[in-house]
């Protein structure tokens, strides 16, 4: 089983939402897991969707680069914008606090086994058995 996407999306969330369709479309000719595709759909939006409005704060002159591998049993996505980046302590996330910063990236770091940020740059592992 082997899949590779690599693109560079425009800030706009329109072209966002079908651009994840397509990936997904794509995925269930390879994965026939369906909760494995619900959960590759959520790290994708939620990634994409903060790269959108914090990273690049919706200018849709910028864009986001995503490249997405699943490779036999291991699944690598990796998210960059063109924004500051952010310094991201997971443990510093309250949900009793109920803010709405944050609260994607708990998701999706609680939906893989790798989860990592580098300033501008998210690396997401999911290993699939």
């Amino acid at each position: 089983m082997g899949f590779i996407y690599q693109w560079s999306l425009c800030s706009d969330l329109d072209d966002i939402k079908i651009t994840i369709q397509d990936i997904v479309n794509n995925l269930k000719n390879i994965v026939d897991d369906e909760d494995l595709i619900f959960d590759i759909r959520l790290i994708l939006n939620e990634l994409i969707i903060n790269s959108v409005i914090h990273g690049n704060k919706c200018d849709k002159d910028k864009s986001v680069e995503l490249y997405l591998e699943l490779i036999e049993d291991v699944l690598r996505i990796e998210v960059i914008d063109e924004g500051q980046g952010i310094d991201y302590d997971i443990k510093s996330y309250n949900p009793e606090e109920l803010k709405c910063c944050g609260r994607g990236l708990v998701i999706v770091n609680g939906l893989s086994d790798e989860f990592h940020i580098d300033k501008n740059r998210v690396e997401v592992v999911k290993y699939i058995v």
